[in-house]
């Protein structure tokens, strides 16, 4: 009888941390998804980087808005999902 209530309280004590692990590692997932979308939307501001390399970010901030417009015009366009990088691509190199 007693073996057989351990036996049981070791199975609910799996279970319960099986659960917790498939919970917690998709909330990870989603952090990690969540995370790398709002880092790849930032624009480079110049004025937050260090003196030597504010040309560059000045540079790169212009790109993004180039990048940003083009999109923008390929969205007016109704331009298809499989069309889409050649367009943007003409459009940046105008």
């Amino acid at each position: 009888m007693i073996s057989l209530k351990r036996i049981s309280e070791t199975t609910n004590l799996i279970r319960k941390r099986s659960v917790r692990s498939v919970l917690l590692l998709g909330l990870a997932a989603t952090v990690v998804a969540w995370s790398g979308v709002s880092f790849a939307d930032r624009l480079v501001d110049p004025n937050t980087v260090a003196p030597e390399y504010r040309d560059v970010a000045e540079k790169r901030r212009a790109e993004q808005l180039k990048l940003f417009q083009c999109s923008q015009k390929a969205d007016a366009a109704k331009v298809l999902r499989r069309d889409r990088a050649a367009f943007v691509s003409e459009c940046v190199d105008k």
